[in-house]
């Protein structure tokens, strides 16, 4: 291993990223959907000149994917594994300054409650999941995190289709330290699927707006059955 050329390149990335409008993209791009310049434009709040001439320094830097559909441009983060560092970069951070609108405070509530993290859950929930997965054993967390047979029994009543899991190198089950509550949740293939299923069993609903998701009223029956999780009454 040559850590003179790793850490050029380790440089090299960090470089990329630290530009405030670049990192404001990233951030953006956590909640796994393709974005145009004009869109990320508007969240970084620069000129979509301005914007795509950093999006190639992404593309470039390997952090970003482009992705054409007819005449139209969109760009997404290039994986799993980039996601997971732009979240774990900003949980080293020092916390941002709070919202000075009502809005903007309701916001930052609902992202700190429950959020998307690209293709798995953050925020307290994913933070709750995860930790009801480690307290009854259903991942073992003692050397590389795994999925155990209760576990698998879990997702199963979870209707989490483990047998659905891509074969990719993907690690299958990942602790991400979250950006907010400064504690793990669940990535990886698992998180991912975890996810899916709520969505899909309709226990999650997410925001045309924000990566702000939030627990139907089926959802927190199904968690308080399966989890032992508790919420509050919505609008409280």
């Amino acid at each position: 291993m040559d850590d003179r050329a790793n850490g050029r390149a380790l440089a090299n990335v960090a470089a990329v990223i630290a530009e405030p409008s670049r990192a404001t993209m990233l951030l953006g791009m956590l909640d796994g959907r393709a974005w145009t310049a004009t869109e990320l434009a508007a969240h970084a709040g620069v000129a979509r000149s301005t914007a795509t001439e950093h999006l190639h320094q992404l593309v470039a830097g390997g952090l970003v994917e482009e992705r054409r559909q007819g005449r139209h441009r969109y760009v997404r983060l290039a994986d799993p594994q980039v996601a997971a560092l732009i979240e774990q970069l900003a949980s080293a951070t020092s916390p941002a300054a709070p919202a000075a609108s009502l809005r903007g405070v309701e916001r930052d509530q609902r992202l700190r409650a429950a959020r998307t993290c690209y293709d798995h859950l953050a925020g307290a929930l994913g933070v709750r999941v995860c930790d009801a997965f480690t307290s009854r054993g259903y991942i073992d967390v003692t050397a590389s995190p795994s999925l155990t047979a209760e576990g698998e029994a879990a997702c199963s009543r979870l209707g989490v289709p483990l047998g659905a899991w891509p074969r990719t190198r993907r690690p299958r089950v990942l602790l991400c330290l979250d950006w907010t509550e400064r504690r793990d949740h669940l990535a990886g293939a698992l998180g991912a699927a975890i996810l899916r299923s709520f969505g899909e069993n309709g226990w999650v609903r997410g925001d045309r707006t924000t990566r702000a998701i939030r627990v139907t009223d089926a959802g927190r029956a199904a968690l308080a059955e399966h989890l032992d999780l508790s919420f509050e009454p919505e609008g409280r």
